[in-house]
């Protein structure tokens, strides 16, 4: 009997314990904030070498740079979001192909999101973007003088697809746009380019039999309706940096095409549900479940 008074004491000073130890942790549970606020909320790249870490949407980036708002034959957009940073061979990417638009005697390019200064998930929108190795470049082409930080602000991308079923092209889809994708897709420092499903049907059809290896990385994905995603390469001894897998062999054409055309499903008439289906918040990702150096990226001093 007594054995067993103490037993049964021993465990319930160690369940009382255990207790005790989770309200201390808890205070500190709650204040740790997603990873998205904490990188969102920092305003200049990180002392060092540039250093791509883990993957485009799991990692972050030290040492990034900013694209500079105007250069040759290219504009960035979106200033007040604080996203022109990424890696120097982004920036250089960048600098090339508008260069290269514009010896074409094409019109100039409106450059969107890059990445935030040390990279890392994003308080809002994409999911990616976060190792400095991806950008965004509209299909509405810039102007012929200096847009204004209002202007940046407050113009918007326009589709180059028509709405409706089947999916096609509309008029603003011209040869500057395939150009501009095919420039981007042809540089051997891209890994992809995504684009709306109907582009790059589109692009199968007018590429010729001999020029058509660019294709391969071209690739189609929902949302890039108004502009291209380009996507870089872990560059060339970066040990940090996770890439994705190459594409499939070929140019991704004909077959490998159908399942974004398959026809519009039928129209059916709504059920009103019974209760209300409340929308699962989306999961947060906090700075634990990145890669160990992006906490040391993250509180590294100012470049």
């Amino acid at each position: 009997m007594g054995r067993r008074s103490a037993a049964a004491y021993g465990s319930r000073w160690i369940t009382l314990a255990a207790l005790a130890l989770a309200f201390a942790a808890g205070p500190a549970l709650a204040k740790e904030k997603p990873a998205r606020l904490l990188f969102g909320g920092v305003k200049s790249g990180s002392e060092g070498t540039a250093t791509p870490v883990g993957g485009y949407a799991k990692g972050c980036i030290g040492g990034a740079v900013q694209l500079p708002a105007d250069g040759p034959g290219y504009q960035a957009m979106r200033p007040s979001r604080n996203r022109a940073w990424g890696h120097p061979i982004l920036k250089t990417f960048l600098e090339d192909l508008a260069q290269t638009m514009r010896d074409e005697g094409y019109a100039g390019m409106l450059v969107g999101d890059m990445s935030q200064p040390r990279g890392g998930p994003m308080k809002t929108g994409h999911r990616s973007h976060q190792s400095g190795l991806d950008a965004d470049i509209w299909f509405r082409a810039a102007p012929d003088y200096q847009l204004s930080r209002d202007e940046r602000q407050k113009w918007s991308a326009y589709s180059v697809v028509a709405k409706g079923w089947p999916p096609q092209v509309n008029e603003k889809f011209d040869d500057r746009v395939a150009r501009l994708i095919q420039l981007a897709a042809w540089d051997h420092r891209t890994a992809r380019v995504f684009v709306a499903a109907v582009i790059k049907k589109e692009l199968c059809e007018m590429a010729p039999p001999g020029n058509r290896a660019w294709l391969r990385k071209v690739r189609p994905w929902y949302g890039h309706k108004d502009h291209l995603h380009v996507r870089l390469k872990c560059p060339v001894g970066t040990i940090s940096c996770i890439d994705q897998k190459p594409p499939p062999p070929g140019d991704g054409c004909g077959k490998a095409m159908a399942f974004w055309f398959k026809p519009a499903p039928k129209p059916v008439k709504p059920v009103k549900p019974k209760k209300p289906v409340k929308k699962k918040p989306r999961k947060e990702v906090m700075l634990s479940h990145l890669p160990d150096a992006c906490t040391t990226i993250l509180k590294a001093p100012a470049g």
